[in-house]
């Protein structure tokens, strides 16, 4: 490749800089003036080839490409992101079932859920214990076919007492002929804020827990 006098980059206000360690960087206007000058300037007995000429000019587009590509997958994420937050504002207010076997029990509110069951059982039961580990409360949701079973606890214990508010243990035990299974738990929780992080889009639970938006299992 012929190298380009430094008379001819002066005519065209260019300097010529030291090679640079990748800081520096050329628009495409630059890049077709360079290019132009350069075949104005070259040796007539060592002309640049076509296929050199072709080549560079395929190289700046293929680095133009890529990042008119990156601008415009940027331009998406932030759209999505955008669209996101907006349908997440929407769920201000509303009730939703996550995957959880802590609840919150503020006093006054029963706390309310679902089980899946996976085969029919002969006994299903529910139990409530506090942050002793005392069970207060034994739900006996009787005999059940494979199916998803609702449940609510009304905040009393055995005796019909209203139990403190605060955090406690949910647990459901599927009982068979040969077996007992403990399943997992659904628990309602209503959805206080919306916070748009680095991490994604997170509910604010008025349990004071966060959960993201994959974590959802139901709108109610």
């Amino acid at each position: 490749m012929s190298v380009i006098e430094q008379s001819v980059l002066d005519n065209l206000n260019i300097s010529r800089r030291p090679q640079a360690s990748g800081g520096d960087k050329i628009g495409q206007e630059g890049f077709l003036t360079l290019m132009t000058a350069q075949m104005n300037n070259q040796d007539p007995t060592k002309p640049m080839e076509s296929g050199e000429f072709f080549a560079q000019i395929a190289q700046f587009s293929t680095v133009a490409g890529i990042q008119d590509l990156q601008n415009s997958f940027s331009q998406v994420a932030t759209a999505l992101q955008s669209n996101q937050a907006l349908q997440a504002s929407t769920m201000v207010g509303r009730t939703v079932m996550i995957p959880s076997g802590e609840a919150v029990f503020n006093g006054e509110d029963p706390v309310v859920g679902k089980v899946g069951v996976p085969d029919a059982t002969n006994q299903l039961l529910i139990s409530v214990i506090d942050d002793t580990g005392q069970v207060v409360k034994t739900l006996n949701m009787g005999t059940r076919d494979a199916g998803v079973v609702d449940f609510s606890w009304d905040g009393r214990n055995e005796a019909g007492e209203l139990m403190p508010k605060g955090d406690y243990t949910i647990e459901a035990i599927a009982t068979t002929s040969s077996e007992s299974i403990e399943l997992g738990t659904l628990l309602a929780e209503r959805v206080e804020s919306v916070t748009l992080g680095s991490g994604g889009i997170t509910l604010d639970l008025a349990s004071d827990r966060s959960v993201p938006m994959s974590g959802i299992r139901q709108v109610l």
